[in-house]
């Protein structure tokens, strides 16, 4: 794989309404794309991390330094024959996964346009179809919580994921079950917002009959989701926590979850997601692929990676329509059925970059060259 030259472009997308986490509140999406040009073919990659460093260490201004400074040099510094090639390159910088994972989904996308192959099958996938679900943030009322889940329903979604936090959490989950009953597919997610001294509320939650509570504790545990899970018949899903293949062979020996969320940026790549999709298959435990409220490209490499066998619970991988006016990709990532997705069958992430959506929302830009 010749590679010609890598941009990186910085984005602003304005959410079509205000998304909000434990984390706090996003109105406007602000991330990297990356393309990757080689051979007349180009890559399209994107880094999901958020200006401020609250889910996890990097932000978009740290993920531009790292690659400018670090992985774009590395990526040139060598042949490159297979995407995995990129993953070991990286394998001596430490962390830095959403920088990482930026380039890493380009250069998959070039490799699989290159071999005339869509994403998917580059990356063993199986499925044609796939479920997906959908996130609802925090909302100032139950009430407003409970409009968004109506609709989502609405729309065929086949998982219907809530933000909670101390103070905004066991009402949430009963006015759902009250106003829709126990058959609606709903699980909650506690971006590390609670510790072990709120094992009251989790034995609450645990009445309802949940999918799952995600990520309940700290970023960085195991041991007191292991302890937790003992205490609770509704699976713990980690998020925040698993940060490669070796964190979740970890955290299941432990019996710290029953379920794994793979964030592809979070992991450090499409390489990395793989490795840990294949492992939780051979210990039974069922992933799905969560949302960083990615613009289309993110969200159709979270399509391909979703087409794994393994990822039998259905993601956030909504449709474009529901957080963009404008994405960046033509077509935007549509349901063709009430909650499901196509897999794209055409060569690559099997979507085109809509380049007068890129240039009305790029803020900065450079372009990057192999030495001579």
């Amino acid at each position: 794989m010749k590679l010609e030259r890598i941009e990186v472009q910085q984005l602003q997308m304005p959410l079509r309404f205000r998304f909000e986490t434990s984390f706090g509140s996003t109105t406007i999406k602000d991330f990297l794309l990356i393309s990757v040009h080689g051979e007349g073919v180009v890559g399209y990659g994107e880094s999901v991390a958020m200006p401020t460093p609250f889910y996890n260490e990097e932000t978009t201004e740290t993920v531009w330094y790292m690659m400018e400074k670090f992985l774009i040099p590395k990526l040139f510094s060598q042949p490159i024959e297979t995407p995995e090639d990129v993953d070991r390159l990286f394998a001596p910088i430490r962390r830095n996964n959403m920088a990482k994972s930026a380039l890493e989904g380009a250069i998959w996308d070039l490799y699989s346009k290159q071999k005339g192959i869509s994403l998917a099958k580059a990356l063993g996938g199986t499925r044609s179809l796939i479920d997906v679900g959908i996130s609802i943030g925090i909302e100032p009322t139950v009430g407003e919580v409970l409009q968004r889940v109506e609709r989502a329903l609405a729309d065929g979604y086949k998982k219907i994921k809530v933000k909670i936090k101390p103070g905004f959490d066991v009402q949430v989950i009963q006015g759902i079950r009250e106003r829709f009953g126990d058959s609606v597919p709903l699980m909650a997610d506690a971006n590390s917002a609670y510790t072990m001294e709120h094992l009251d509320i989790m034995k609450e939650l645990d009445q309802y009959g949940l999918i799952m509570i995600e990520q309940p504790l700290a970023h960085d545990d195991i041991i007191d989701h292991a302890k937790l899970q003992a205490q609770l018949k509704t699976p713990i899903c980690l998020d925040e926590s698993i940060h490669n293949a070796e964190d979740a062979r970890k955290a299941i020996e432990l019996g710290s979850c029953g379920i794994i969320n793979i964030k592809i940026g979070r992991v450090g790549g499409l390489t990395e997601s793989k490795r840990i999709h294949d492992l939780c298959e051979s210990h039974g435990i069922p992933v799905w692929c969560g949302g960083m409220v990615e613009s289309g490209v993110g969200r159709a490499h979270n399509v391909a990676i979703t087409s794994l066998p393994n990822f039998t619970i259905p993601g956030d991988t909504a449709a474009s329509s529901r957080y963009w006016d404008l994405d960046i990709i033509e077509p935007g990532v549509e349901l063709v059925a009430p909650g499901q997705l196509a897999v794209p069958e055409q060569p690559g992430i099997g979507y085109a970059l809509n380049q007068q959506a890129v240039g009305k929302y790029a803020v900065r830009s450079a372009s990057y060259r192999p030495e001579k």
